[in-house]
């Protein structure tokens, strides 16, 4: 969910996750390479839970699954689990989230995390939204998600749940912080610390408009942590404050560890509102920096401007998309410490489209080079993830439009694209498509036909592994299905 004004907090967002159901044998798609994608999402869980309705309005998209990520197993690569939405809702959030494991790398099945209402044993929420999963040196899978109600209450709440077995079981459910209006909870993400087993992180923002109207708006950064390997998780805290700086927010906050020095970095943007809270004055990316385990954080450190225009149908703006605009994807050299961060960004167009842009630091995010592009030079790109393989290959994936042509208003022809950076080198980038080409606008309708505010990609091995949503033509009960592929990087 992402929410810039107090408005529109309650109305965007909600998710759920996922408990035990079988997987019948994996499909294959293929891109222009022929590597084989293995179709992650079967079946759904929630298809007979009638929770979440807020208005006559409200529509449920059945069978659709989006807004995937993913972790791997860092003691065995085919040890893989990823999370999503299950059966989005168009006004916010998602029926349930669910999660899909492997021990295989091939052969996904289905789990039900405990998040929502219409989870078996789920949390006391409506909807569900904002999967995320991380998994320690010690093998614990951490899920985490937000439980939103939209009818009986306005409560927002962080949750956290754990696995030992691999993603098959979900236990140790906590609601690791809950408001209700004026304030809201949104985005989190949550982090295994790669080098302190039991250890593990939940980063977010949240939305204060008390008293509710202008000029009383505000967003920090909070944080929990877990020590004891998700059976219990500290109190929240803010660990980023916005309240120098009247009508400010931060969202997509996202830790990542250097597992040379235990360092950690999170990322995130911050978002300056107009007094009357209805348009954006000012955005750019930022970090902190802790190099005592999360108990203390730095001053943040600005990291690059936010220059992301609206993402629409270029064709025909008036039809809006929804994609990864403002949110950060940070990764840490495993060899080097070299930090980089991919975002969309109109840079490269004068401001009339968003591209895959990339900056980097050398110095532990001291200071940071100008952006640089990475998808192709006049194509509209989106939902850009990055990643660092054991030898150092900087790896970025991202939707693109090249395939879409000119006067064309009736489909949106779109594919998932690898680009690789061998020692981060720009001068020996490559690409290749890793989706088919499919129809951007028949995904849900979500603030924008939608297939996730983010998708995922983790190193894997000596590779990197990915996981993205591509949506079904002609079938309205089905709009939309998770992929997952592991990748050589060179």
């Amino acid at each position: 969910m992402r929410v810039f004004a107090p408005s529109t907090a309650v109305a965007t967002a909600a998710l759920l996750l996922a408990t035990v159901t079988g997987a019948p044998p994996a499909a294959a798609d293929r891109g222009s390479d022929g590597a084989p994608l293995t179709k992650v999402s079967h079946g759904d869980p929630y298809a007979d839970c009638t929770i979440g309705a807020m208005s006559p309005d409200s529509v449920v998209y059945p069978g659709t699954e989006v807004e995937p990520y993913l972790s791997v197993d860092p003691r065995d690569p085919k040890r893989v689990v990823t999370v999503f939405q299950q059966d989005r809702w168009n006004d916010g959030g998602a029926r349930g989230l669910a999660a899909a494991w492997t021990t295989d790398g091939h052969t996904f099945h289905e789990s039900t995390l405990p998040f929502s209402l219409c989870a078996p044993g789920g949390a006391d929420f409506e909807r569900a939204t904002d999967p995320w999963v991380s998994t320690g040196p010690d093998g614990i899978v951490y899920a985490s998600g937000e439980g939103v109600d939209f009818v009986k209450s306005t409560r927002s709440a962080l949750l956290a749940a754990t696995s030992r077995d691999g993603g098959r079981t979900w236990r140790n459910l906590t609601t690791t912080h809950v408001d209700e209006q004026p304030f809201f909870n949104d985005k989190p993400s949550i982090t295994a610390d790669p080098i302190r087993k039991g250890t593990a992180y939940q980063v977010w923002n949240r939305l204060d408009n008390d008293p509710p109207g202008p000029s009383a708006f505000n967003g920090p950064g909070y944080i929990s942590v877990t020590r004891d390997g998700g059976r219990t998780w500290s109190e929240a805290r803010q660990f980023v404050d916005t309240g120098a700086v009247p009508n400010t927010q931060t969202i997509g906050h996202q830790i990542v560890v250097d597992r040379r020095t235990g360092t950690l970095y999170d990322f995130f943007d911050t978002i300056t509102l107009t007094d009357d809270l209805s348009a954006v004055l000012e955005a750019h990316y930022a970090m902190v920096t802790s190099t005592d385990a999360g108990r203390t954080w730095s001053a943040p450190v600005t990291v690059a401007r936010d220059s992301s225009v609206p993402e629409v149908d270029p064709n025909d703006p008036a039809k809006l998309l929804r994609a990864a605009s403002t949110l950060p994807s940070p990764a840490v050299d495993p060899r080097t410490g070299t930090l980089y961060m991919a975002y969309e960004g109109a840079d490269f167009s004068g401001g009339a489209f968003d591209s895959v842009q990339l900056v980097r630091s050398t110095d532990s995010g001291r200071t940071w080079g100008a952006p640089e592009l990475i998808s192709p030079k006049g194509v509209p790109a989106f939902s850009p993830s990055v990643a660092v393989d054991e030898r150092g290959t900087l790896a970025l994936t991202y939707y693109d439009l090249r395939f879409l042509k000119p006067g064309d208003t009736t489909t949106l022809p779109t594919a998932y694209q690898l680009a690789t950076l061998p020692h981060g080198n720009p001068k020996l980038r490559t690409e290749r498509r890793i989706s088919r080409i499919f129809d951007w606008l028949q995904a849900p309708y979500a603030g924008g036909y939608f297939l996730g505010d983010y998708q995922g990609l983790v190193a894997d091995g000596k590779g990197v592994r990915a996981v993205l949503t591509e949506s079904n033509s002609g079938a309205p009960q089905n709009r939309t299905d998770v992929y997952s592929v592991s990748l050589p990087t060179r």
